[in-house]
């Protein structure tokens, strides 16, 4: 085999980014006594969503009350004096994951607006792609803008609408918008949650009680034992109100692309995403990794945490027993310490260590979810050589991410991007595996259950990272007017 250079330092860059990201995670109630402790605890099942700041707004009746904190939601919102500041029965909360740079207070969310109709709070997950082009348009009629966050434009929209109504002013901002979003907005009578017109980012509606609720998963609903609804569809605005629901479809009728990362990787295992166990759904990925990439091997081993039921579906489909030859520990944060270039030669440890009892000397399967730089699964490869391995297999649950995302997910530059700088033998030689396999497009369809594969027939995902068919204009990278490129925003919501 063709062995990575083994010399490879990885740098805090590396080790923070060598993953996928998701940015957000959104939840509101309406009409609960309880509704902060229930919107924190809801926050805290979305945790996996964004590990960087948190924020809860409620309304009492007579005023909002707002609290935005950086840091996990347990670190904040499990203190009693914070908690007492948050009265009222309506409520709505938000994580955060910053794509890049520090994460800074002015652009955690809910964001909150004073309108001449009453106050408004708005929480975002996703990513608008025409948020810049907007944004200059609104500066240069005059508004003035408190944070560097796409969500805020959607704000300064509703400000500026002259509809009469606060229903059919937030309809008009969002269907201005492009790109994905779901959103949950807060008034002193109403709980909002919209999807974007192809459901790319997900958000579903429960109740507890009588008490509507949205939120990013179902996951969320369980923590705090609400009755799952339903999904809020594509294209849907949802208006809650303390005497009934009303449904409204702004954009027309549009095929549903729900993003296919919900079931790779962002949505914790026991969410249920379109009908479908996130879980059971990864696990259909593996053994169809296994019938695509069949390896004679000793022992099928995850990279946790992530890998793990995708292991199992190929380990049950291959027969190659399943052992967890990898032990991740679970408390080590983003910011654990600031690396000297002595600690940054352990790289991965830091995070995983091998477990040399099911490893030494056997042909070892790993199987991970994604491939993004590679920088992390040349350490692991590296880790469980050391560790005694005589083979070292690596598979991936999920094409070759090809291309850069734009529509909330925290994906590295295409030129950073491994598949995008090397064909199959050269990702394989960087990464110092014996051989590297990926999970085809076709087969991702085939184990949802669509045997024809990706084709016009099928339901079609959002799955542009593999095929870089991206289902909406990406207004913000074309060439401006300056003739100079436009990137997107930097901190998204």
């Amino acid at each position: 085999m063709n062995g990575a250079d083994t010399s490879v330092v990885l740098s805090q860059e590396d080790l923070d980014g060598d993953t996928l990201h998701e940015e957000c995670g959104v939840f509101g109630i309406l009409g609960h006594e309880d509704a902060a402790a229930l919107t924190a605890l809801g926050l805290h099942a979305l945790q996996h969503r964004g590990q960087e700041a948190a924020g809860i707004v409620t309304y009492d009746g007579d005023q909002f009350r707002s609290e935005r904190h950086l840091g996990l939601v347990g670190d904040s919102f499990s203190k009693p004096e914070i908690m007492e500041q948050l009265s009222g029965s309506y409520a709505v909360g938000h994580v955060r994951y910053s794509t890049t740079g520090a994460p800074v207070i002015r652009n955690v969310q809910p964001l909150f607006a004073e309108l001449d109709g009453g106050g408004i709070a708005v929480c975002h997950n996703g990513n608008f792609t025409n948020a810049m082009k907007l944004r200059r348009q609104l500066i240069k009629d005059g508004a003035i803008c408190q944070s560097t966050s796409d969500s805020e434009v959607v704000l300064q929209l509703v400000a500026r609408s002259r509809k009469t109504k606060i229903v059919d002013r937030f309809i008009e901002a969002i269907t201005q918008m492009e790109g994905a979003f779901s959103l949950v907005a807060l008034t002193r009578k109403k709980l909002i949650g919209a999807r974007d017109p192809y459901g790319i980012r997900p958000l579903v509606l429960g109740d507890l009680n009588g008490a509507p609720i949205f939120a990013s998963e179902t996951c969320a609903l369980d923590i705090i034992g609400a009755k799952f609804i339903r999904e809020v569809e594509n294209g849907e605005v949802v208006v809650c109100t303390p005497g009934g629901m009303e449904s409204y479809f702004p954009f027309g009728q549009r095929p549903a692309r729900p993003c296919i990362f919900e079931y790779i990787y962002f949505s914790r295992p026991d969410s249920i995403v379109s009908g479908r166990s996130v879980y059971d759904v990864r696990k259909a990925f593996g053994r169809q990794l296994a019938k695509e990439n069949p390896i004679e091997a000793d022992v099928i081993v995850p990279v946790p945490d992530s890998g793990v039921p995708a292991a199992l579906g190929y380990s049950q489909e291959s027969g190659i027993p399943f052992e967890l030859g990898i032990i991740r520990n679970h408390y080590v944060g983003r910011t654990f310490i600031e690396p000297t270039q002595q600690i940054r030669t352990l790289g991965v440890k830091l995070k995983h260590s091998a477990n040399q009892s099911q490893i030494k000397g056997k042909r070892v399967v790993l199987v991970d979810d994604s491939l993004v730089r590679g920088t992390t699964s040349l350490k692991i490869v590296q880790m469980i050589r050391e560790a005694g391995a005589s083979e070292v297999h690596f598979c991936l649950a999920s094409p070759p991410i090809k291309y850069s995302d734009y529509y909330g997910i925290d994906t590295p530059v295409r030129e950073k991007l491994l598949a995008a700088k090397y064909d199959l033998a050269g990702m394989r030689n960087y990464i110092g595996a014996d051989t590297l396999s990926f999970l085809s497009v076709d087969g991702i369809y085939k184990a949802m259950g669509y045997e024809e594969g990706r084709n016009n027939e099928a339901p079609q995902f959002t799955d542009h990272c593999f095929t870089g068919d991206y289902p909406t204009p990406l207004t913000d990278l074309i060439n401006d007017d300056d003739n100079r490129t436009t990137p997107r925003l930097v901190e998204v919501g």
